[in-house]
């Protein structure tokens, strides 16, 4: 489970340095909220920059609109609880200096509520 935890994260870190073609950028408060869209116009992710860098609340979607992962950085240092939902399990990493401190995982009957 630890292993396929680690793979998620670490597919979602790769695509949020991604260069996508199918984006927006705007300017929010003096932040550059991002968003990135999949083929068919889903949103892919959203999230912000401040000073270059990845910083405040990040959320991925899969392609149906289903949250895949949600959390947060603080000028480029992912930190806090991040969540993941998979299948039909949750889990809750909490990241200190992004670095995973600890994770936590739980089952879940139906997860169409996670929106």
């Amino acid at each position: 489970m630890k292993k396929l935890m680690l793979l998620g994260i670490m597919m979602f870190s790769g695509v949020v340095f991604a260069q996508e073609k199918d984006h927006k950028y705007e300017v929010v408060d003096n932040n550059v909220k991002a968003t990135y869209f999949y083929e068919n116009g889903a949103v892919k992710q959203e999230g912000f920059y401040k000073d270059g860098k990845v910083h405040g609340k990040w959320v991925a979607y899969d392609v149906n609109g289903n949250k895949q992962s949600l959390g947060e950085y603080n000028n480029g240092v992912k930190t806090g609880k991040w969540f993941f939902w998979t299948d039909n399990n949750l889990s809750e990493v909490d990241y200190s200096d992004s670095r995973v401190a600890s994770v936590k995982s739980w089952k879940q009957d139906a997860l169409a509520n996670r929106n």
